[in-house]
């Protein structure tokens, strides 16, 4: 691949990462998402104030708009996305908890290993496109 065409590919990924990101975080603050998100906190995880669940919701969808955001700029791009792929890690408990409990949550609850798997993906899609040149 040349390297004009591996910027490029570079560009779209961000882009669509991006989107994602941005499209992600956005939704935290629908109600009926902020519901069901704070829901996926595990219960060992769930305290109050400043650290409640809708907190939580809330500052991670901030994250994802900012990381996302972030992936678009240069200067933020490396830190973007090491950022990103920490969160990543960060959220999954409350996905592993979803997937545990299908009849809570419904289509959200991904299962498990496919969930992993995908998030170990992204998590590299996010360091592909905050880390490469």
């Amino acid at each position: 691949m040349s390297p004009e065409a591996a910027t490029n590919v570079l560009t779209v990924l961000r882009i669509v990462l991006a989107v994602v990101f941005v499209g992600a975080g956005i939704s935290h603050f629908a109600p009926p998402v902020q519901r069901t998100m704070a829901a996926m906190i595990p219960p060992r995880l769930r305290v109050q104030g400043l650290l409640a669940p809708m907190n939580l919701v809330i500052f991670t969808g901030l994250c994802e708009i900012a990381g996302g955001i972030g992936l678009l700029i240069e200067s933020t791009r490396v830190t973007s996305g090491v950022a990103l792929a920490v969160f990543l890690v960060a959220v999954f408990p409350a996905n592993a908890y979803a997937a545990r409990h299908k009849d809570r949550f419904g289509a959200v609850a991904i299962p498990l290993v496919p969930r992993l798997l995908g998030q170990l993906a992204l998590i590299g899609l996010v360091l592909v496109a905050g880390l490469a040149g």
